[in-house]
C-alpha cells in the first residue's frame, strides 16, 4: 500500500509534512519535496537524515506557477498524489498540473487570487467534474482550519446530533515567539486574511461586518480566557453548504493587543496594501516587501512556549433534545519543536495533511472529484489525529461560553 508523495513547498508547514512522512514509510515509501529554491528543500531533508527518519527525502526545484515545469517533475518521478503546502495562489496550476499527468491533489487551504483579498472554493470545486472524468481525487483544505475543524463537525453530525444548529470554530495561540511582530504563517496571506472584511452565516445568509470589529474574551482549556476575534474563514463555505441544518456558523480566532497594534500602524501607513507603488523605478507591493522583512514562520519555533488550542463548539438537537458538544485539541509549541523542529501552528497544519494523504493512500478517503474534509468518513481520521500527535478531547453536554 505504500505509495510515494510530491510535497510542494517547504515552508514552516512543508516541513511538518515531510517529516510526518518520513516517519510513515509503511505508507509513504519516496518523499520528494520541491520549491522555488531548493536549498530550502536540501535543509529539511539534512535534518530528516539527522533525526534518523526512515524514508530518504529526495529534493527539488520547481515553479508551482508554471504548469509545464510542473508536469514535467511530475512525471519524472511518479508520484501517487501532489501533497501542496505552497501558496494558495499556486493552487489552480497545481491542480491543472494533476490533471495533466494522472495524479491525485490535496492542499490545506483554498485558492486565493494575487490580486484581491478574496478566498472562496468556487475556483475549485469547478474543477469537480474534471478530477471525476480523469478518475483522479482532490482533497481540499486539509489542514486544521479548515481541515480538522471540518472532521471535527462532521464526526460531531454522525454521532451526536440528528440536526447541528450552531457552530462555533475557536483558535486560540497563547503562544510566545519573543517578537515584537510576527505571524504564524505566511505573513502575506495572514495579513491578508484577516484585514478583510469579517463575515459569518445566519439564517440561510452572509452577514458580514468591518475586518476585527467583533470580538470579546473566550475560555480556553488549560489557557484561560483570550480576545477572540470573529473572522470569516474559509471552511464556514464548505461547511454551511454540507450542514444545511446550520442556523449560524462563526470563526473565532485570538489576537493579542501587541499583534493589532502593529498592524493597525502598518495599515495607517499603507504597508498592508496589496496593490502595487512605483518605487525607484521599479513596481513594488508593499505587503510583499513586508512579508520579506518580517521573520519567517518556520524560524519561530526553537525559542516558541506556550500552547495553541483549537475546537468546535456545536449545538443542535438529537432525538428531539438539546444537546451541545465540544472537540478540541490543545498542542504545545515544545513539544512539536522536539519533534519535528517546528512551531505549533506549523505542526497543527502539517500533521493533518499528512493524515489526509494517508486517507487517500490507504482508500480509506478515495472518490474521484473535488471534495472538503467533511464529506467523508470521518472516525479513521479522528483516530489517526490520536496516533499522530494531535490528540483531541471531548465535552458532551457542558456548557458552552457562547450565547445562542
Amino acid at each position: 500500500m505504500s505509495k510515494k508523495v510530491l510535497i510542494i513547498g517547504a515552508g514552516g508547514v512543508g516541513n511538518v509534512v515531510v517529516k510526518k512522512c518520513a516517519m510513515n514509510p509503511s505508507v509513504f515509501s519516496e518523499v520528494l519535496l520541491a520549491s522555488r529554491t531548493k536549498s530550502k528543500c536540501d535543509a529539511i531533508a539534512k535534518e530528516c537524515e539527522s533525526i534518523g527518519l526512515p524514508t530518504k527525502v529526495q529534493t527539488a526545484q520547481v515553479d508551482a506557477d508554471n504548469v509545464a515545469e510542473l508536469a514535467k517533475l511530475i512525471e519524472s518521478f511518479k508520484p501517487f498524489m501532489v501533497i501542496n503546502v505552497a501558496l494558495p495562489y499556486q493552487d489552480l496550476p497545481i491542480m491543472d498540473a494533476c490533471l495533466q499527468t494522472g495524479v491525485h491533489y490535496l492542499d490545506t487551504a483554498n485558492y486565493e487570487p494575487k490580486d484581491e483579498a478574496k478566498f472562496e472554493y468556487s475556483w475549485q470545486w469547478a474543477y469537480k467534474e474534471r478530477f471525476e472524468k480523469a478518475g483522479l481525487m482532490a482533497l481540499l483544505g486539509c489542514g486544521f482550519d479548515p481541515g480538522v475543524t471540518g472532521v471535527y463537525t462532521a464526526y460531531a453530525n454522525k454521532h451526536y446530533f440528528d440536526e447541528m444548529h450552531y457552530l462555533d470554530i475557536i483558535d486560540c495561540n497563547a503562544g510566545d515567539h519573543g517578537k515584537a511582530f510576527a505571524t504564524n504563517f505566511n505573513p502575506e496571506i495572514n495579513i491578508r486574511e484577516i484585514t478583510q472584511d469579517g463575515k459569518y452565516w445566519e439564517n440561510g445568509e452572509w452577514v458580514v461586518i468591518p475586518p476585527m470589529s467583533i470580538h470579546k474574551a473566550i475560555d480556553y482549556p488549560n489557557i484561560g480566557p483570550k480576545e477572540s476575534y470573529l473572522l470569516y474563514h474559509e471552511e464556514l463555505e464548505s461547511l454551511t453548504k454540507n450542514f444545511p441544518t446550520l442556523k449560524r456558523a462563526r470563526f473565532w480566532m485570538t489576537f493579542g493587543q501587541q499583534y493589532i497594534t502593529h498592524l493597525n500602524v502598518l495599515q495607517n501607513v499603507g504597508m498592508t496594501s496589496i496593490q502595487p507603488i512605483r518605487f525607484q523605478g521599479i513596481d513594488i507591493v508593499p505587503l510583499e516587501f513586508l512579508k520579506a522583512v518580517l521573520p519567517e514562520p518556520g524560524t519561530l519555533g526553537e525559542n516558541y512556549s506556550g500552547e495553541t488550542s483549537i475546537g468546535c463548539q456545536i449545538k443542535g438537537i438529537k432525538d428531539g433534545v438539546e444537546k451541545t458538544y465540544y472537540v478540541w485539541n490543545n498542542c504545545k509549541h515544545q513539544d512539536c519543536w522536539r519533534e519535528v523542529q517546528a512551531q505549533g501552528v506549523s505542526y497543527t497544519t502539517g500533521v493533518p495533511a499528512m493524515i489526509g494523504a494517508m486517507m487517500m493512500i490507504t482508500g480509506e478517503w478515495m472518490k474521484p472529484g473535488v471534495w472538503n474534509v467533511e464529506e467523508f468518513n470521518p472516525d479513521p481520521f479522528m483516530e489517526m489525529l490520536n496516533i499522530h500527535g494531535l490528540p483531541w478531547n471531548e465535552e458532551v453536554d457542558g456548557v458552552l461560553p457562547h450565547e445562542y
